[in-house]
């Protein structure tokens, strides 16, 4: 008899073991918890949700609409996910969010994303000089502009944001490189999705280009040696040489970013990997006409563009740079050229040679009489007035 009431004892306190359990697990519930609960009411104001705690929370109208939703689309019994948000505020309720609930499971699909390298497809939202804002879920990921596609190179802030303006609307692939829930920053890069696509449009390009071949681009952007243009998969490079046959101070003189050019394929190096490209092959070479346009002893006029302290070279129509020799300039042997002359300044000269084959002009002004010099003056002085 004794017995069996101590196992009615015994499997009494079990059972006040479990429900101790059960008081304490409920007790336990933490700020940022996700639960599965069910919708006992609906009305204006929002929801009242039961999740087996000793009071029901309440999720808010604000939050509902946050996930772009209207409380006619939620019904007594449903099942809804939430978040612990407040376990208890100034009126003592239990404070939930169904729209945090549900960026969990953005949060989950992002960190997928990531551990898979897999491509997915946004529509950009809006911009700013960062970079651009893409909606996920209800998360709001961030694509850095150094991480944007075909951003041109050498472009001011403006400029930047003009352009990454222009993408607001646009559906484009990404990749995310990095979630971070703790400080809410989820990162996408449009350079990294396009790598793989880019790279395999690389391949198919080289493998068509050949040297000598005409080729249309967009200029993608400018630096002190040359600009970069976009071929349409691969960017080659036109070097400052060969942006004209007159001398180019900056390759801003010639194209600006954005510039649909036709270009001539120069070299491609061994491994087919970098691109060689000419805008001036495609335009007439003027000292294939020097010889026609001038002979020795012929008096032009031309402007100095650059002064040395070997002499000076005067541009000449069209597109011709000659030289200007110091000992040309004038007769004291010990005459810095650089004190004789000024860039930019128009002088009247003697052509003294003509080498046609080795792109070499010689001038003098030396060779002009003062007698010359004085008529040539007195024209540019009538052209004035």
């Amino acid at each position: 008899m004794q017995t069996e009431v101590s196992r009615d004892n015994l499997a009494g306190d079990m059972d006040f073991a479990a429900l101790l359990e059960i008081s304490l697990a409920e007790n336990q519930l933490e700020r940022g918890e996700i639960k599965t609960g069910s919708i006992l009411a609906v009305d204006y104001h929002g929801l009242i949700v039961d999740i087996g705690w000793k009071h029901d929370g309440i999720v808010s109208r604000q939050d509902v609409e946050r996930m772009g939703m209207n409380m006619s689309d939620f019904h007594v019994g449903d099942d809804i996910d939430v978040t612990v948000i407040r376990l208890e505020d100034m009126d003592g309720n239990l404070v939930l969010s169904a729209s945090q609930a549900r960026q969990n499971e953005d949060w989950k699909l992002a960190e997928k994303l990531q551990e898979s390298d897999e491509p997915w497809q946004g529509v950009v939202a809006a911009a700013n000089k960062g970079g651009l804002i893409v909606p996920f879920g209800n998360l709001r990921g961030f694509i850095p502009a150094s991480h944007v596609v075909d951003l041109p190179r050498g472009m001011n802030e403006d400029e930047r944001v003009r352009y990454l303006d222009n993408m607001v609307g646009k559906d484009i692939a990404i990749k995310v490189i990095e979630v971070n829930r703790k400080r809410r920053r989820l990162v996408f890069s449009q350079r990294n999705a396009e790598r793989e696509t880019r790279n395999a449009r690389k391949e198919i390009l080289l493998a068509e280009l050949k040297e000598g071949d005409v080729r249309e681009g967009v200029v993608s952007g400018l630096c002190d040696f040359g600009a970069f243009v976009d071929l349409g998969g691969a960017d080659g490079l036109i070097h400052i040489s060969e942006l004209a046959w007159h001398r180019v101070r900056h390759p801003g003189e010639v194209v600006t970013v954005g510039d649909k050019v036709k270009t001539y394929i120069l070299h491609l190096d061994d491994n087919g990997k970098r691109i060689g490209l000419s805008l001036k092959r495609l335009q007439p070479n003027p000292w294939a006409m020097v010889n026609e346009m001038y002979h020795i002893g012929q008096l032009v006029e031309g402007t100095v563009s650059r002064v040395e302290p070997f002499g000076a070279f005067v541009s000449l129509e069209p597109g011709i740079e000659a030289l200007l020799h110091v000992s040309q300039i004038s007769d004291d042997k010990a005459a810095d050229p650089r004190r004789e002359l000024n860039e930019g300044q128009r002088v009247l000269t003697r052509v003294i040679s003509i080498e046609s084959d080795k792109q070499r002009l010689g001038l003098s002004l030396k060779e002009v009489t003062a007698a010359e010099r004085d008529t040539w003056e007195a024209g540019k002085a009538t052209a004035q007035d």
